[in-house]
């Protein structure tokens, strides 16, 4: 049996970010990895956790599917605590891959979670048309290349990314929810199926 992490990373915050939507996207994910045959945890980083806990966790899972709504250009702060905590611990690297005795083995290969595939899942109030648009607000930057500091987080333990789903406009355009959530459970399909 396949088995998946899903870290919710919401941070409440009172009026804009209640975090209805994130728990939205993490109903539709659970209830789709139960009905595939997936054995699921979960971690609602907010709520509390504990950090051995965590890592038998990562250890555990095959899979972990992050949702986090995107603040300021990256993960809540309490999301970027969470992994400071839970990695700092060194289970899940050995070192930062580099070898004094072996000049091939280079910065960022100590991971030790390799074999293990991760996917992020983002909301954003951001529209898609400012991602790889040399005159938007990234610079021309991809929206996985706009989330380099995430993506290098988990590849640094090890793990692979998966496709990225991301939902945008959330506040100024016409969210279509029931939409975004069949999109979302097609990437899903194409990254777990």
């Amino acid at each position: 049996m396949k088995k998946v992490l899903i870290l919710n990373g919401h941070q409440y915050y009172d009026v804009v970010a209640k975090g209805e939507l994130t728990q939205h996207y993490i109903d539709t994910a659970n209830d789709f990895f139960l009905k595939n045959g997936f054995e699921v945890k979960h971690t609602h980083i907010e709520k509390g956790y504990d950090v051995e806990e965590e890592c038998q966790k990562f250890e555990w899972a095959d899979y972990v599917l992050f949702q986090y709504p995107v603040y300021w250009m990256g993960v809540p702060w309490i999301a970027k605590k969470y992994f400071d905590e839970t990695f700092t611990q060194g289970r899940h690297y050995e070192s930062d891959g580099r070898s004094r005795s072996d000049a091939s083995k280079t910065y960022g290969t100590g991971g030790l979670l390799k074999g293990k595939k991760y996917m992020l899942s983002l909301t954003y109030n951001c529209p898609t048309s400012e991602f790889s648009n040399e005159n938007g607000f990234f610079d021309g930057l991809s929206l996985d290349e706009a989330h380099i500091a995430t993506h290098k987080t988990f590849q640094f333990c090890g793990l692979e990314p998966l496709k990225t789903y991301s939902v945008h406009d959330i506040f100024k355009g016409d969210l279509d929810l029931a939409k975004e959530l069949k999109k979302f459970e097609s990437v899903l399909k194409e990254n777990f199926l």
